[in-house]
Formats: C-alpha cells, structure tokens, sequence
C-alpha cells in the first residue's frame, strides 16, 4: 500500500484555500489509506518565516491548525497526524540530505528565489527549505505526497536527493511522486491579488474558522467584474473572483443563476456576494462548530497530537537507524 505524507504550515489562520488545495485531500486519502497517511503541522518551516515566526503564536498556530484538520472531517484515529517539531529525527535526516545537496541546486529553487527577494539578509533557512521537506517526506519512505501545483519543483529536488543518497549508501528511499488534487480550484485571494496565502496577511484570506461576520465584511468589500460599473451593466463572472467562490461553496442551481445573472445584468454584484455568503455559512457553520467543541476539550487535540508524534516516531526511528549505519556513524 501506498504511505502518504504532505506537511502543512502554521504560519496563519487556516484559510479556504488550505481546505479546498489540501484538507479535503487529506481526509480522502486517509479514508483510503488509514495510518498509511502521514500528516504533519510543519512548525520547524514556519520559523524559516521571521514575520510568521513570532514564538508568542507559533505554539497557538500549530494547536489550531490541528483542530482546523479536525474539525474537517481528519480523524486523527484513522491517521497519523503530529507536528513536526515533536519528531527530532527529521532534523536528523535534514542534516544528512543537507551535505549531499549543492547550494546551486538550492538557489534556483523558484520560491527561494521569490522570497529572498523580499530580505535584505536572507535566512539561511530559506534556503535549506526544501532539503528539510525532502527529509520530512523519505524519513517515512513516502511514496505519495499530496501537494500544490507551486511545490512539483520541490518535490523533484526530493527525488533528486533520494536518488544520489541511493547512489551513494546503497539503496534506501524510493523517489516519491507528487498527487495533485484535481478537484481542487486555484483559490484567489479575497483582495483579487493573486493567490490566496497566510503570508500575505489576513487581508487576503478568509479564515475557515474565521467569524461568519467578519467574512462577510470581507466578501462584501471584494472586487468584482471591473466592467461592471452600473448596476444594470452585464458582467463576465469568469473574472469574477466571487464567482471562483461560488464554484467551491454553491450548489449547481445558485451557480447557474448567478452565471446567468451575471452575463444578463440580473443580479447585481452584492445580491450576488449574499447567494454566495448563504453557501459559504451552510459549509463552514458546521465546521466551526465542530471546531468549537474541539478547543472546549484541548486535551483531546493534544493527545491526538501526541499519540500521532509516538506512531510517526515508530516509523522514521528504524529508518533512521538505516540511514546512521549506512552513512557510517559509530553504534554505542
């Protein structure tokens, strides 16, 4: 069987473009592979981030995307869910993979070189970013990992790094393949910039545990057709970012309606923002809910959480020791 591993950050409140790109996923594949689905808060990343490193939050974070994975159908009974701080040995294995890769590799990474250019003096942690996701993913012998369109880049340096330790140590990893979520929109930022993204700020995003009012506010604000001046000007909801969002939270009929609405001049824009907040209430007022209930009992999060750290350290301590007799290391 198959053993999954994707990794999630807690740089930000858990948004809907998290739920869509990758929770939903998570759910599916554990469903299918039960502890053969390895899902990890990757707190360790987080702090590569200085402005979403704060250590005042970052402990508040990773609880809270927990009960955000939780609260969306993951049952941590079914998976082997924890943070990735509670398993030393993927530090361990970064280490390793971190003497085998050249630095050139490393700097014509796509998302290095984006957000070094952010920084006057760049962490070198950025720039070791993704030899830490390689050793998340082999130190589980994963073969499949879940991701977004904007990690395949990453994901081939893993590959890369498995096979040259192969080569050098003996056969030990496999060379894991990305799965992409079809069923998964690109979900754009609720300013219209971009892609939505916790390090863009609150302002982008819209939080799956966020107040349904303060949704709305930011629903009601967001930019929409810019040909759509008048109320009795007709738009194109293809590049309408609400219409994006009908399509992940309305049924059929209201998404037609709207689509038609739209081209016709029958509907104006906040008649349209309205239909659009009644789906998104029907879908995450359960959840918050169910979210609620998870934060009034912390020490069932907690446990979960340490009884996903005790089964993830059962798998990656004897590959570990694989890798320190293979590498050379001295057994006491």
């Amino acid at each position: 069987m198959p053993r999954v591993f994707s990794g999630i950050q807690p740089t930000g409140a858990p948004h809907i473009g998290n739920y869509f790109g990758a929770m939903q996923n998570y759910v599916t594949l554990g469903e299918q592979f039960g502890k053969n689905s390895l899902y990890c808060v990757v707190d360790l990343h987080a702090i590569t981030n200085p402005a979403a490193s704060d250590p005042r939050e970052l402990a508040g974070r990773t609880f809270d995307m927990a009960v955000a994975n939780f609260a969306a159908g993951l049952d941590p009974a079914k998976v082997v869910f924890f943070a990735q701080s509670h398993v030393p040995e993927h530090q361990e294995l970064s280490w390793v993979f971190t003497c085998l890769t050249p630095v050139g590799e490393l700097e014509r990474m796509t998302q290095y070189k984006d957000k070094a250019a952010q920084y006057e003096s760049v962490p070198s942690g950025l720039l070791m970013y993704p030899v830490l996701m390689a050793a998340d993913i082999l130190l589980y012998k994963a073969d499949t990992v879940p991701v977004g369109d904007d990690q395949t880049q990453h994901i081939e340096l893993t590959r890369e790094i498995a096979r040259k330790f192969n080569h050098h140590y003996g056969e030990t990893f496999p060379e894991p393949k990305a799965v992409y979520n079809q069923g998964a929109v690109r979900v754009p930022g609720v300013d219209g910039h971009g892609k939505m993204s916790k390090s863009k700020g609150e302002a982008s995003t819209i939080g799956i545990l966020e107040p349904l009012d303060s949704i709305w506010q930011k629903l009601r604000a967001a930019p929409t057709d810019p040909q759509r001046v008048r109320r009795t000007d007709p738009g194109n909801p293809e590049v309408c970012l609400i219409f994006d969002y009908h399509k992940l939270f309305s049924d059929l009929d209201t998404i037609q309606l709207v689509d038609v609405g739209c081209r016709t001049a029958g509907i104006g824009c906040v008649d349209c923002k309205k239909k659009l907040m009644e789906g998104v209430t029907a879908h995450l007022e359960p959840l918050q809910e169910r979210a609620e209930g998870l934060r009034a009992d912390p020490d069932y999060v907690r446990d979960a959480l340490r009884q996903g750290a005790q089964e993830a350290r059962a798998i990656a301590a004897p590959i570990m020791d694989e890798v320190r007799h293979k590498v050379g290391f001295l057994k006491l």
